[in-house]
């Protein structure tokens, strides 16, 4: 449910075009139309999350901090979009990809990290997140990925605050394959402030 709900928070991000993020994130990006399967012209924010609307507090590099407070349930995440992408046969048309690291004081979740890919994934398919020397298996779930042995997430995020990028690689329902590389400047002042501002 939660995945839903962020999914939607930050499709609503990119339809309500927020100053911060415009500014931070530029040139704005479409909205994710795979994530969202809503028109442009309702916010699907709006429609999931009640009037909680992401706000930016802080830019961290290629990073941004964000709150919001879905249903009632506080949500802190930093996000950021790849610096570099590419697929495999060339120029397949995608939406925007997006990696996020988001913390849920409500369900006890700390730095949980995923992927919005920007595609339908291959059903099955391996997708992989490589970042200091390592590669950690993904699972896939529609346009996301998640950490397939969550006991590794911890070593995972440490690894991602050290780096200086990740490289997430995926497979769509189509057949095509992206690398997407993730600058990772600034991921660490971001997850501080979120962990500063979701601790209550």
């Amino acid at each position: 449910m939660f995945r839903r709900i962020l999914t939607a928070l930050v499709t609503g991000m990119l339809v309500c075009g927020l100053t911060g993020f415009a500014h931070a994130q530029a040139p704005s990006p479409k909205p994710a139309k795979s994530a969202a399967k809503q028109p442009d012209a309702k916010p699907p924010a709006a429609a999931v999350a009640g009037a909680a609307e992401p706000t930016l507090i802080g830019q961290y590099g290629t990073w941004g901090a964000y709150t919001a407070t879905p249903n009632g349930k506080r949500v802190c995440f930093a996000l950021a979009k790849p610096t570099s992408s590419k697929t495999n046969p060339p120029n397949r048309p995608r939406d925007p990809a997006y990696a996020f690291v988001s913390t849920r004081p409500g369900e006890k979740v700390v730095n949980e990290v995923s992927v919005m890919i920007g595609y339908a994934l291959k059903p099955g398919s391996e997708s992989t997140l490589e970042v200091g020397g390592a590669a950690y298996s993904m699972y896939t779930q529609g346009d996301g990925l998640w950490i397939k042995n969550a006991a590794e997430e911890d070593q995972m995020v440490q690894a991602m605050r050290r780096s200086a990028d990740a490289v997430v690689k995926g497979v769509s329902a189509k057949g095509t394959e992206t690398t997407d590389t993730f600058s990772l400047k600034g991921l660490a002042q971001a997850l501080d402030r979120i962990s500063q501002d979701c601790k209550r």
